[in-house]
């Protein structure tokens, strides 16, 4: 029993799977969907008779001499789901993107093996069509028979299943096989906010549509570029280049796209020649293409590739400057896709993003383990519905002020503490108290009474401060402090049964001087 993650992509769609007990992501083999395990090309043919059975991933796949413009060939469907498809987009097919959608999801669940049970669902969704993305989710996993379903904006698992923790802000680059996308973004979190966590649709068996209080928590964007280029495009380029005469034909196009994965070896001499036969039918006529890295990354600078991601990082990071965030102000670029293999790109953005520090995690499933570790076992439905604040003395106007230490929506236990490091407000300062408050912000409506009948009033409420009855904890501090200098650092975290931790120290001597369970949150 565990999780399993679904990663729509706009050429290859992820499974992933990880058992309630298991810390490793297992990548599910699909026979006979899937290419490799866990990688299910995002093809479907549906035939314009009722009576012939769909296709789907690499079913289609090796069906090479199917006509690509026929409208029952469909591709690339993952990019307008959720978007409105006007006269600028051409879309010929015989379904929409969102039945394509539906019909790869429901296939996918079909082809489950039969020796795990699904306990929970989690699929990933882009930042721009996130909200009609999980409308139409909510819709076609209605008939699925599991108990939890969730969703998560594609960059924010990106970067959680690059080890990224909530508040970081990150490049995420995307090389797919049809796009490129590059994103500069905020994760939710940090300094006491609620860390990144998947947002229910379902939970416990019940419709959570309409009825969740759960505020919907995607990345913040500061900048996105993209372009309609990528691995595929790469693979005609080598074809072409090989054979100018030829008609890129599938089986072509397959070969190309070996050979540059074998390029991609850092460890291969730039000049070493590889290899590649494309059985171009059943009596053996076959055509060789042969290639050493060298020669490919030339290609690839011909054809504007370098030139191409140079203008999107550009742009990415003129609208993050705009919105405050310049390049060193990144906790990293995180790198994923099947063209972030390539090592001319990683060259070239190691170089283009100093001083910010570059993040390769396994490029096609990224994504997917960020998802899983997004929904950690049941710990989804373990959220702060209350949140804590601390009495502190403020220099800057010279009176008690409440700062927040973790707030409503909180996940908990927490992974890391939050530090936090105070200062004496006068002189010969002997001792520091710990005054604990409960912070919450009422999510009812407040009722009026207009003539006598009951009225909802929708209006915003105020963050409501509650004192913790009982004696504040009391911190010696030996030798007195003096007004303004900083004098602990204390340390406060959420454990298993959620109760408030705090640890700290006398940053004058390094002294541990406590470490004491507050008392258990609401």
């Amino acid at each position: 029993m565990g999780t399993l993650a679904i990663d729509l992509g706009s050429t290859t769609t992820v499974v992933a799977f990880q058992g309630e007990r298991d810390k490793s992501v297992q990548l599910l083999d699909l026979k006979p969907i899937s290419r490799i395990p866990g990688e299910v090309p995002s093809l479907i043919w549906k035939p314009e008779n009722p009576q012939e059975e769909a296709l789907f991933g690499y079913q289609v796949e090796r069906l090479t001499l199917l006509d690509r413009n026929n409208p029952g060939f469909i591709s690339d469907f993952k990019r307008w789901i959720g978007a409105p498809l006007n006269d600028s987009i051409s879309w010929n097919y015989n379904l929409l993107p969102e039945e394509a959608g539906e019909l790869l999801i429901k296939e996918i669940w079909k082809q489950l093996p039969a020796h795990i049970e699904i306990k929970r669902l989690v699929v990933t969704a882009p930042v721009e069509t996130y909200k009609a993305y999980r409308k139409w989710l909510h819709k076609i996993c209605f008939e699925l028979d599991v108990k939890e379903i969730a969703l998560v904006d594609e960059p924010t698992a990106a970067a959680i299943g690059a080890g990224q923790k909530g508040g970081s802000k990150l490049l995420v680059i995307d090389i797919g096989g049809s796009t490129t996308d590059i994103s500069m973004v905020l994760l939710e979190g940090g300094e006491g906010q609620a860390d990144p966590i998947a947002q229910l649709i379902r939970f416990n068996g019940e419709d959570l549509e309409g009825k969740s209080k759960q505020v919907l928590r995607c990345a913040k964007v500061l900048g996105k570029a993209g372009l309609r280029l990528g691995g595929r495009d790469l693979d005609k380029w080598i074809s072409h280049y090989l054979f100018p005469d030829s008609d890129n034909s599938e089986l072509i196009l397959d070969a190309a796209e070996k050979l540059k994965c074998k390029l991609s070896n850092i460890n291969l001499s730039e000049t070493k020649k590889l290899t590649e036969l494309a059985l171009l039918n059943p009596q053996g006529e076959a055509k060789k293409l042969s290639l050493n890295r060298l020669e490919l990354e030339e290609l690839l600078q011909k054809n504007g590739l370098i030139k191409s991601l140079s203008k999107l990082l550009d742009k990415t990071l003129a609208q993050g400057s705009a919105n405050g965030c310049e390049l060193e102000d990144l906790s990293g670029v995180v790198l994923v896709g099947g063209g972030s293999r390539i090592p001319i790109i990683k060259k070239w953005l190691q170089q283009a993003i100093e001083p910010a520090k570059l993040i390769t995690p396994p490029p096609i499933e990224a994504v997917a383990i960020g998802a899983l570790s997004l929904t950690p076992g049941v710990r989804i439905k373990d959220v702060l519905h209350k949140g804590v604040s601390l009495r502190c003395w403020d220099q800057k106007t010279n009176q008690h002020i409440w700062h927040p230490l973790f707030l409503p929506g909180q996940p908990w236990p927490t992974d890391k503490p939050l530090e936090i490091i105070l200062a004496a407000s006068k002189g010969n300062q002997k001792e520091m108290d710990l005054k604990i408050a409960d912070y919450e912000i009422d999510g009812t409506h407040e009722v009026v009474y207009i003539n006598g009948i009951p009225m909802i009033r929708d209006e915003p409420s105020l963050p409501k401060l509650t004192p913790w009855e009982g004696t504040p904890l009391l911190i010696p501090l030996n030798p007195p402090g003096e007004e303004g200098e900083d004098c602990l650092t204390l340390r406060f975290s959420i454990d298993d049964h959620c109760d408030l931790i705090v640890e700290g120290n006398d940053i004058r001597n390094e002294k541990e001087i406590i470490h004491k369970n507050l008392g258990t949150l609401r």
